[in-house]
């Protein structure tokens, strides 16, 4: 997914009904996308996030994600997700810290269940939003946004190594499967077809 259509993506989710009141599932779908792409995380470390992983130091918000392998990472979050996951939390008034960040929604209602998200809603969810938004369906999954994150800021210069650190990942080498920038067929290629 191109940093175009991840923005089409994140603009296309409603946020009120038709009603004109608040959209729990839009909300709450925003801020779960725009956190696996501003925070390169996998779905199985965003389906875990409860609400005491959503920190303050006082300056900056955080996101704690217990990632694979059992590590604990915490990861600042940017102006415009920490205001996603604002608006999405003071319309549900979550206050139990143990409360799952992420909540599922009673079947076609706009009540929450009190359940989280896992990893396999976080996808149904992901393809259902993709449907909507116009975009090729059946193309991208919870991971393609990870990869995406990666690739754009390779394109912008960012170190491999500091990508790496972000991806959360040991080896460099498991980083750069994460960089779709050389996966293109240019003009220039086929035109050097000798036959």
């Amino acid at each position: 997914m191109d940093v175009k259509q991840v923005r089409e993506l994140l603009r296309s989710i409603p946020l009120t009904t038709a009603k004109g009141t608040p959209d729990l599932g839009g909300l709450r779908d925003r801020a779960a996308i725009a956190t696996l792409v501003f925070t390169a995380a996998r779905a199985g470390a965003v389906a875990k996030l409860r609400r005491q992983d959503f920190i303050t130091d006082g300056r900056q918000h955080y996101l704690r994600l217990d990632e694979k392998g059992g590590k604990v990472r915490s990861i600042p979050c940017r102006t415009d997700l920490q205001q996603y996951i604002d608006e999405y939390l003071a319309v549900i008034g979550v206050v139990d810290p143990r409360t799952p960040l992420f909540l599922s929604l009673v079947r076609r209602t706009e009540t929450m269940s009190g359940r989280g998200l896992t990893e396999n809603d976080l996808l149904r969810m992901l393809k259902r939003r993709i449907k909507a938004a116009g975009l090729p369906a059946g193309v991208f999954k919870c991971h393609s946004l990870r990869a995406s994150t990666a690739t754009d800021l390779l394109e912008q210069g960012v170190e491999l190594a500091d990508v790496q650190f972000l991806l959360g990942h040991s080896d460099p080498r498991t980083t750069k499967l994460y960089d779709r920038r050389k996966m293109q067929v240019t003009r220039n290629i086929v035109e050097r077809i000798s036959i």
